[in-house]
């Protein structure tokens, strides 16, 4: 029996492997979240796709597709900056960027930095659009 909120799939492609989480933790994949891996897929041809819904935990709609993390791992970064990565990554996603994506965190990593260091990093708590930090006026 699964607990907690975190339900993560492997699946192998080809030797790629791509690991999700369900839109918002539910374990379900959303139109948006598989749009997002597809075209990802389809731009990048990524050697490693990881690709987490934080929506949930944020000031939406539960079941929003609205707040991603992203690693991308893949040899199309072989010589590219990090703003040269993330621009790949924005192109492959503008319909969505455009549209239901709010906020989108990416890693961008060559074969090699992925195997230096493969951790998916975490958000930090939301604040909320209306929420401030303690002391803040």
């Amino acid at each position: 029996m699964l607990s907690g909120r975190l339900v993560l799939g492997l699946v192998s492609m080809a030797g790629r492997v791509c690991l999700c989480q369900g839109s918002a933790g539910s374990g379900a994949i959303g139109p948006v979240e598989a749009a997002i891996r597809t075209k990802l897929e389809e731009a990048l041809s990524p050697e490693v796709l990881e690709l987490r819904n934080e929506s949930g935990g944020h000031a939406v709609p539960p079941g929003s597709e609205t707040h991603f993390r992203v690693a991308v791992v893949s040899s199309r970064f072989e010589g590219l900056s990090p703003l040269q990565r993330h621009r790949l990554v924005h192109a492959a996603l503008a319909e969505e960027l455009a549209g239901p994506v709010h906020a989108l965190a990416i890693q961008a990593r060559t074969p090699a930095q992925w195997r230096e260091n493969s951790q998916l990093d975490t958000s930090p708590p939301c604040l909320g659009g209306n929420k401030k930090t303690l002391g803040t006026p």
